[in-house]
């Protein structure tokens, strides 16, 4: 098996349709880490999924899977990942023992005494029909068909939209459970960033088709903070320090990329950390620079 550095390797990718560019996105995703990538609606996150899981071909740009060429070693690629979608792509008919005889049939490494542990530990049925699940039911089972074959890469598409905490919880765990050897991969998309703070080694983040930030998450949030100040001193901080402003009736929020530097050139002001919604949302709206 060959040896790589990293799990996927995105390279000046470009895919235009008559609304929408991703436009010219790299990043990489290091063996053994998680990864969130998130980003608001529309902001390019599935069609990246897509593309590296060649379900969309791209306009250009190179694309690496475990050390692979995405295009040319698709059916090698296919057999050692899992893919998790927010919407269950398994047919209503069928119950979750008639899904453990498809894979069997599809991964050379597909376990079935890990399938059942994973349904035991989910609480599932094997014989119920998938249609009578609920959308947490439905998950599990998706989740529980990616880990059992030994997958060196996970990609997961939104999977914990509309879970209650409990079962996000959970999978979460499970995730990170999987991550434990040292040799797998995930790249999570999700727009819940409280779960990807909880799990995530990095973050990528995009939005309107282009990347901007990308790194290990603590970095991220360390160099992030909000100073709080009165709307008068925002005439007395510089422009080139500032991702936006948010004003309210009592003063004025912003956001700084740099935190050390902030505290050393505004020190009447208070700089509060940043979670990565807030950096999200300050960076969504960095073209207003003012904004509430």
């Amino acid at each position: 098996m060959t040896e790589y550095e990293n799990a996927i390797e995105i390279k000046g990718v470009t895919k235009r349709y008559d609304d929408f560019t991703l436009d010219n996105i790299s990043f990489d995703v290091p063996k053994g880490c998680i990864m969130g990538f998130i980003g608001q609606n529309g902001a390019g996150k599935t069609t990246t999924i897509r593309s590296l899981l060649h379900i969309t071909d791209i306009n250009s740009g190179e694309i690496r899977l475990l050390g692979l060429d995405h295009i040319k070693d698709e059916t090698a690629i296919k057999k050692r990942i899992a893919v998790v979608f927010d919407e269950l792509p398994f047919h209503d008919m069928f119950n979750a023992r008639d899904m453990a005889r498809i894979f069997e049939g599809m991964y050379p490494e597909w376990d079935n005494s890990i399938y059942t542990q994973y349904l035991e530990r989910f609480q599932l049925p094997a014989k119920k029909k998938i249609g009578q699940f609920s959308k947490g039911m439905k998950m599990k089972l998706q989740i529980a068909c990616a880990l059992s074959h030994n997958a060196e890469l996970l990609v997961m598409d939104e999977a914990t939209t509309g879970l209650d905490p409990v079962v996000r919880d959970e999978i979460l765990h499970i995730f990170q459970e999987y991550l434990q050897n040292g040799e797998r991969s995930v790249l999570m998309s999700s727009h819940i960033t409280s779960d990807l703070e909880k799990i995530a080694d990095m973050v990528t983040f995009i939005d309107r088709g282009k990347i901007l930030l990308s790194g290990c998450k603590d970095d991220i949030l360390e160099k992030h903070g909000i100073l709080k100040c009165d709307k008068e001193k925002i005439a007395e901080i510089d422009a080139a320090d500032i991702v936006s402003i948010r004003t309210n009736n009592f003063g004025a929020e912003v956001m700084v990329h740099d935190c050390e530097n902030a505290s050393c050139k505004y020190r009447d002001c208070v700089i509060d950390p940043a979670s990565l919604d807030d950096i999200m949302l300050y960076y969504v709206y960095r073209d207003k620079k003012e904004w509430s």
